[in-house]
């Protein structure tokens, strides 16, 4: 399993944007890629086709459904002018390999190919099932969904998943659902008098670069469409126009500009916008909301606005909700009650996909290998939460004991993305004795 670099530097050159506001996503090559290197080491994959996103499945071994094997290979957009290498070509510098889903995900996606390639002509008395998927960055719907259900209306759930898709080699066994809140307001032009002018605000993380809007820590990071919303709040002005780096709602955007009127001084005339004037404005607002949950979580609730559009009349802004729920409705009441109070012109949906939140209790089997094979290979086993959503979710819901998992690195979702190399390489070992555990657990505890 010593050629780990070699399948991630290939995984990496195969561009696997997902980019639904420029309706880019990936092609069926990569999963073809996946699935004819696991054909020639043995294995049957399926190739499945889900509205146009494809997904890597197959089984090994015989038996009752012990294990999932889960990973993601698309990845987040990269603006290739802002990273010191070639964002689809896999830069070694130090112990860093440099690439767009170096980290999250394909070095999962290469590691747990060389597992079952390890596994491939073992005698496994129970099922192994595997599964790569094209849509995880994109909510799932398409991949880790279509995955669970198929299994769920078989009855074939597994017993317990292992979905690399965490990251510093740690035990990821809870993390947050995710939510959408879309605010939407028509626009009002009116005339006012004032002096015209243009203002950039920028994202800022004194602590540690990521991007991704599951990261953020409010009262650490600056978010700059939050920044926007109280300069809006605490100045005279009205909004003309706002534009930014919007990428996708759980990308938090690089920059901010607004352009507005600044009233109380100047005789000229100017047209501006009162609704987007007050949308902007209350977005510091829903972003103090208070969610009621079910479970605690260390990063609490995270509320931040990472998409502004306008379609025809309409504004909308997209904000991207963390919070250890299942049911919306919760977060349904609080906008509702919020927006009659300060904004009721305003319209509201909230958004969410089928799975849940993720929690593992620490006495877990799954949770006891994982810390077994961290210290086979000479890691301090971690149990943490994870701050962001992932694609277990869909299988937690069913019951399914689940833990995320993945190697070290840095800049996930951001610029100059890395996997650390030498925690690359154990990688593969620490998924093969999990596998290997867990399916003698599942087998004797059967019987």
């Amino acid at each position: 399993m010593d050629n780990i670099l070699d399948l991630l530097s290939e995984l990496v050159s195969i561009n696997t944007v997902n980019d639904p506001l420029n309706n880019v996503k990936p092609g069926r090559d990569t999963a073809s890629f996946i699935a004819d290197i696991l054909g020639d080491w043995g294995l049957s994959p399926e190739i499945i086709d889900s509205n146009g996103y494809y997904s890597v499945f197959g089984s090994i071994g015989r038996g009752d459904p012990c294990l999932l094997l889960l990973a993601h290979y698309d990845t987040v957009p990269a603006d290739p002018s802002k990273w010191d290498y070639d964002p689809f070509k896999l830069t070694i510098v130090g112990d860093k390999a440099f690439g767009r889903g170096a980290l999250d995900d394909k070095s999962n996606v290469a590691a747990l190919m060389l597992v079952l390639k390890e596994l491939a002509d073992k005698d496994i008395n129970c099922t192994i099932y595997y599964g790569f998927t094209g849509d995880e960055e994109i909510g799932g719907a398409n991949g880790a969904a279509v995955i669970a259900e198929k299994l769920r209306v078989k009855n074939k759930l597994p017993r317990f998943l292992v979905n690399a898709d965490g990251y510093g080699m740690k035990i990821i066994h809870k993390r947050r659902k995710a939510f959408s809140i879309v605010i939407e307001v028509e626009e009002e032009e009116k005339k006012v008098r004032g002096i015209l002018k243009k203002k950039i605000f920028r994202a800022n993380y004194p602590v540690k670069q990521h991007a991704h809007a599951a990261y953020f820590l409010p009262g650490v990071d600056t978010h700059p469409l939050l920044a926007a919303s109280v300069f809006t709040r605490e100045e005279e002005v009205c909004i003309v126009d706002i534009e930014g780096e919007f990428l996708k709602s759980n990308v938090v955007p690089a920059s901010v500009s607004i352009e507005y009127v600044e009233l109380g001084s100047g005789d000229k005339e100017h047209r501006c916008d009162s609704a987007l004037t007050n949308l902007l404005k209350i977005v510091y607002s829903i972003t103090r909301l208070s969610i009621p949950t079910e479970r605690p979580s260390e990063y609490g609730v995270t509320i931040t606005p990472n998409i502004y559009v306008k379609q025809g009349k309409l504004h909308r802004i997209y904000f991207d909700l963390r919070a250890m729920l299942k049911d919306k409705s919760v977060i349904e009441d609080e906008v509702a009650r919020l927006l009659i109070e300060i904004f009721p012109k305003a319209k509201y949906i909230v958004k969410t996909g089928r799975g849940g939140y993720l929690y593992t209790p620490p006495i877990s089997p799954l949770v006891k290998t994982f810390k077994n094979a961290l210290e086979f290979m000479g890691e301090e086993p971690r149990l943490i939460e994870g701050a962001g959503a992932s694609d277990s979710r869909y299988f937690t819901i069913h019951g399914v004991e689940a833990v995320d998992f993945g190697p070290r690195g840095g800049n996930i979702h951001g610029v100059n993305e890395f996997v650390e190399v030498s925690s690359l390489k154990k990688l593969p070992y620490i998924y093969l004795k999990v596998v290997k555990e867990l399916a003698k657990y599942f087998i004797e505890t059967s019987k």
